[in-house]
């Protein structure tokens, strides 16, 4: 089975892709209102997902590059494209696709950043998974590692954008078909919701149903609350968050160690040994270094305490 990357690079829809694509997309999901349930149709499919460059890429000094010095030599971060026709798609009538791919390195950061749609794309529901090998089932399994409670600041601040556009952005296209027949955008309104119901579930369940509240997302982009409604649920969901923000169990901030480990462990599955990219840290050096700053912390506090 191909990668969807892999089908649009045949059929040239993607312009100038790095030559690795064709063998190193990792896991590709369909994202957007498929993902939330909230599809009229599935002509349009937004495609996210992530790649492994070559090994090089990943640890330049493999090729005797030294960061700063060298003149840098290639790299990927991620590839965007929009608008891609393909005609031969839906039975001759036509799909559109939008792609963004990221490198594992950039996914796992906006992972570990709580970054909404990236954490969105690790929970889409089995049946959005467009392509998965074992590494990106591999991530997949592992998703809620990447939940700590900085989610609450990064949903609230997606949902503060999409309020802000939704008081202030001047409509174009299709947006000025929506407010003439609502009175509002009904988008922006809807995904500020969905982003507020999403970060509530992370904070209060540890886990992610996109799809849970598809019915009263459809109910927002048809039209039956008025913008007033929308904003009463946006202060009173934001009091509520807040309470939950403090009383929830999640890590305060992300498990860095544990998902470097799960990043290595993604490498080393795709490339083979690591010995000449990393050192890795022996277990009884690290585990003298936190006894060091336990004990650092505990003389600290001493000292404080003598002084007062």
């Amino acid at each position: 089975m191909s990668s969807k990357t892999q089908y649009l690079i045949k059929q040239g829809l993607l312009t100038s892709p790095p030559k690795f694509l064709e063998t190193g997309v990792q896991y590709e999901v369909v994202m957007g209102s498929i993902a939330y349930g909230v599809a009229e149709d599935h002509s349009d499919m937004d495609v996210y997902g992530f790649a492994i460059p070559p090994r090089d890429w990943v640890f330049p000094h493999l090729r005797g590059e030294i960061p700063g010095f060298d003149e840098a030599g290639p790299q990927f971060e991620q590839i965007q494209q929009h608008h891609m026709i393909d005609k031969s798609g839906m039975g001759g009538k036509g799909r559109e696709y939008d792609l963004t791919l990221y490198s594992i390195v950039k996914y796992f950061r906006l992972l570990m950043e709580n970054n909404p749609n990236i954490i969105d794309s690790l929970f889409v529901p089995r049946n959005c998974v467009l392509y998965s090998t074992a590494v990106g089932e591999l991530v997949r399994e592992r998703r809620q590692l990447f939940l700590h409670k900085g989610c609450w600041a990064r949903f609230k601040g997606y949902a503060y954008a999409q309020v802000h556009k939704m008081r202030t952005k001047v409509p174009e296209g299709g947006r000025k078909e929506i407010i003439e027949k609502f009175g509002y955008d009904v988008k922006f309104a809807y995904h500020m919701v969905r982003l507020l119901n999403e970060v509530e579930q992370i904070l209060v369940e540890e886990d992610l149903d996109l799809a849970r509240n598809k019915e009263q997302l459809k109910a927002i982009r048809r039209g039956e609350w008025s913008q007033q409604a929308v904003e009463d649920y946006f202060s009173d969901k934001e009091n509520q968050l807040e309470k939950l923000y403090l009383e929830s169990k999640l890590p305060a901030v992300p498990e860095s160690a544990s998902i470097k480990e799960l990043l290595m462990q993604c490498l080393e599955q795709h490339y083979g040994s690591l010995e000449q990219c990393v050192v890795r840290e022996d277990e009884a050096l690290i585990a003298l270094r936190e006894i060091e700053s336990i004990t650092v912390r505990v003389r600290t506090g001493k000292m404080s305490i003598e002084r007062k």
